[in-house]
């Protein structure tokens, strides 16, 4: 479903408040493929959500859902001894550092009972149950995979599509196991090696993610084996998307780095540097959701009072380049990219 879009583009699910239906509808519109995102939201609202999409569009587009994780072992409570003073300074309480499933079961529910045509899962594997009652409903599975031993797991699930990440993805990493010894989670592959690998050991459909940001980075990793582009941070400045004014700013400057850290949430992610993981990243236990409810009220404050130094600015690494316009524009601007890179590569091997 995904690769018989006009445009092979995906609009990438961004949970936290970026994804809205407005981005979804715009993308499918324009001829693409957009993701609303389950995660951190609740079960009924995640029906709202997939009813004003289709009040906006007729075309297909999916549901993002992260799979359940583990319970952590790690030390939490330090943690939050750690960044009371910034929960302070906002005069704001800390959330409570549990564990929790994000209603994974009542999510699932929700995409079986609404026929949703695409439903992806980040983090690791669906349950095999899952899988049979999302094919019955008439549902494609897409599992997104960072390493070539993920994507055959993957594959042995049922999977019908392969997300396949790069560490240069914007937001969090989809890495199954987070390894506390790696800073991204888990030893990292490129994302055209990785794609390659993975290309060559299956002949499931894969989409490519992962920093990509110009029609250019579409084309080439069509050429080495994608059916398709997931791109995020390219439609962050979108007037559909809902990214913070802050966050929007921060974009626009260009002026910081990106890095990976679990500061926010617990899970490795990659976003702007700002004070607060450089006051606290390398000290953030690997424990998620954990730490994610432990800073959301922080980061909530810290949206409200639109000061970008306690939020978490997710963004891919060449985010530098991504503009200010709407979803359909953005999309026209990619296809004409992508188009003038394969005539300037024809050009040089002519037949």
């Amino acid at each position: 479903m995904i690769a018989e879009t006009r445009i092979p583009v995906v609009v990438a699910p961004m949970a936290g408040g970026p994804t809205t239906p407005e981005l979804v509808v715009a993308a499918a519109e324009a001829g693409a493929f957009g993701f609303l995102a389950a995660a951190l939201v609740t079960p009924d609202r995640l029906r709202a959500l997939i009813a004003e999409t289709r009040r906006g569009t007729t075309g297909p587009f999916g549901v993002n859902i992260f799979t359940l994780s583990r319970e952590s072992a790690a030390d939490v409570d330090s943690y939050r001894d750690r960044v009371l003073a910034d929960a302070e300074r906002y005069g704001v309480l800390l959330g409570d550092p549990d564990w929790d499933d994000d209603h994974y079961a009542a999510k699932v529910d929700v995409v079986v009972e609404e026929r949703v045509p695409v439903v992806s899962f980040t983090f690791g594997l669906p349950r095999p149950t899952d899988v049979e009652r999302l094919r019955a409903a008439g549902t494609q599975v897409v599992i997104t995979v960072t390493t070539p031993a993920e994507a055959r797991a993957a594959a042995a699930a049922g999977a019908d599509v392969l997300c396949v990440q790069g560490p240069a993805a914007g937001g969090h990493r989809s890495v199954f196991t987070d390894d506390p010894a790696h800073p991204s989670g888990a030893p990292a592959y490129d994302l055209l090696p990785l794609l390659r690998l993975v290309a060559a050991e299956t002949d499931l459909p894969l989409i490519a993610a992962g920093g990509l940001v110009h029609g250019a980075d579409i084309a080439a990793v069509l050429a080495a084996g994608a059916v398709a582009a997931q791109l995020g941070t390219a439609f962050l400045r979108s007037p559909e998307a809902g990214t913070s004014r802050a966050h929007r700013t921060a974009l626009a400057a260009a002026d910081r780095e990106t890095t990976v850290t679990r500061a926010f949430s617990g899970r490795p992610a990659r976003g702007l540097v700002n004070q607060f993981i450089t006051d606290h990243g390398a000290a953030a236990p690997a424990a998620y959701p954990n730490v994610n409810n432990l800073t959301k009220p922080l980061r909530a404050a810290s949206t409200a009072a639109d000061d970008p130094e306690s939020m978490s600015l997710w963004a891919g690494q060449s985010y530098p380049l991504a503009r200010e316009a709407p979803t359909a524009e953005i999309l026209a601007t990619l296809m004409a990219q992508a188009r003038e890179a394969v005539a300037a590569l024809t050009a040089r091997f002519p037949a």
